[in-house]
């Protein structure tokens, strides 16, 4: 199945704009300035807007910039299966980075599956890479910590067919996002949760979940993460079936051995929102998190 340009293009972005990256356009909204720059990489089913809140906030003392990588979100559609590789992920936002003039190192923070994604892009660009702050994020080593029913292979299989019917998920995600955005400008919450409702996100969302094996795969062909400041907010709260599944006590172990594994790395953890809430929930810690890295990077 592919999805046609022309029904994305019906779907404007309220705010940002585009950039051509291989002939295709990626979506990108910056805000502020300064250095590093802090590069927002959203996880599964989620956007770039998603983090426009603490977007704001981080533009108040740095660049920050918010993206769709390709496939996802505003940026044009390409053919299923997703996700691509990892490595193609993070060459693309490379390229739009330096066609941005965004001068590198970054710091990347990373929300769920984009932790992936920021792990293959510190591996390719080491030197383009200040520091991390991992949003409880995916980690390579995901199957060492969690239990075998939560395992990478085991969630794939989760959630519906991505080219199955959607209508009976839909009227659930529409007042979900509605609830999330409640607090963003009219325009922008109203263009944002009919987006997030329309076949082309919601398959590319569901798409994106079934390919985190071969993701974690790539990932351990290559190194560590580099030895840059890290902060990891870890949520621990909410859901008690992930407690009872045993998640919350290896997400804990496994985000505990990430910040071990660099010299000025830093864990949080969050017991007060769930993991897709995370940015909404608790924009203070997202934010201090952030402003710490950039401070460490900044002096270290």
């Amino acid at each position: 199945m592919t999805n046609n340009s022309a029904s994305s293009a019906r779907l404007a972005p309220p705010i940002g704009g585009f950039h051509d990256v291989d002939g295709r356009r990626v979506f990108v909204h910056r805000l502020g300035s300064g250095g590093p720059a802090v590069v927002f990489l959203p996880g599964a089913s989620a956007v770039g807007l998603d983090y426009l809140g603490v977007q704001q906030q981080v533009s108040r003392f740095t660049t920050a910039v918010v993206y769709d990588r390709g496939g996802s979100g505003y940026s044009d559609p390409l053919p299923l299966p997703l996700p691509r590789t990892a490595a193609a992920v993070a060459t693309e936002l490379h390229e739009l980075l330096r066609a941005q003039n965004i001068a590198a190192p970054y710091v990347l923070a990373a929300h769920s599956l984009g932790g992936f994604f920021a792990h293959r892009f510190a591996q390719l660009y080491p030197r383009d890479v200040a520091g991390l702050v991992w949003l409880d994020a995916l980690h390579r080593d995901w199957d060492d910590f969690m239990p075998p029913a939560a395992s990478l292979a085991a969630t794939e299989l989760m959630g519906p067919d991505p080219e199955g019917p959607l209508d009976e998920l839909r009227s659930g995600l529409r007042e979900m996002y509605a609830e999330l955005y409640a607090d963003y400008p009219e325009h922008v919450r109203r263009a944002l949760v009919d987006a997030c409702v329309s076949d082309e996100w919601m398959r590319a969302g569901i798409a994106e979940r079934r390919g985190l094996t071969a993701l974690a795969t790539e990932l351990r062909a290559g190194p560590d993460i580099p030895d840059v400041p890290v902060v990891a907010l870890s949520v621990v709260g909410g859901d008690p079936t992930r407690a009872s599944a045993g998640m919350h006590d290896g997400r804990m172990r496994m985000d505990a051995a990430l910040v071990n594994g660099v010299s000025r790395g830093e864990q949080r953890i969050l017991s007060d929102t769930f993991h897709h809430r995370l940015c909404f929930d608790r924009p203070d810690a997202v934010v201090q998190a952030i402003r710490d890295v950039v401070d460490r990077v900044a002096r270290p």
